[in-house]
């Protein structure tokens, strides 16, 4: 296997902090975590300013915690995670934030976030597609 140069790993740490700070402008980066005990949830600052909160006992991985071990919560250095060592549990903000909604809005949201990509082979078929008239028409059934 052919070792990685050295342009391909800064060109990769370069795309990776690119990422991370649209991340975080997005508003899918935590800035601050804590449990409160009263509400029984973990509370998320966001990088919007945003609130998120979530009750410990929906996430199996918290479900049988101690308040003590929920309140031991550990933000990861870039904000995209919860950690928790005493339960040697992870979980991503994006993932909890899309584990907030249901499921027909998270796959609706899923599907606007990837008809907006871009790539080269999307734009050729769209060169294609507009030299032939546009997008074809669905068949009618019936």
């Amino acid at each position: 296997m052919a070792r990685t140069t050295k342009a391909e790993i800064l060109r990769q740490v370069k795309a990776a902090r690119a990422r991370e700070a649209r991340e975080r402008r997005d508003g899918r980066r935590a800035t601050a975590a804590h449990y409160d005990v009263r509400t029984g949830r973990v509370m998320l600052e966001l990088s919007s300013g945003f609130l998120f909160g979530f009750p410990a006992g929906a996430i199996p991985a918290l479900a049988r915690a101690t308040p003590d071990e929920l309140a031991a919560v550990q933000l990861s250095p870039g904000g995209g995670a919860l950690h928790w060592e005493g339960l040697d549990a992870d979980l991503s903000i994006p993932g909890l934030l899309l584990a907030s909604v249901e499921r027909p809005e998270r796959l609706r949201e899923l599907a606007r976030l990837a008809g907006r990509t871009r790539s080269p082979a999307k734009a050729a078929a769209a060169r294609a597609n507009g030299a032939k008239g546009g997008r074809p028409r669905k068949a009618v059934r019936g």
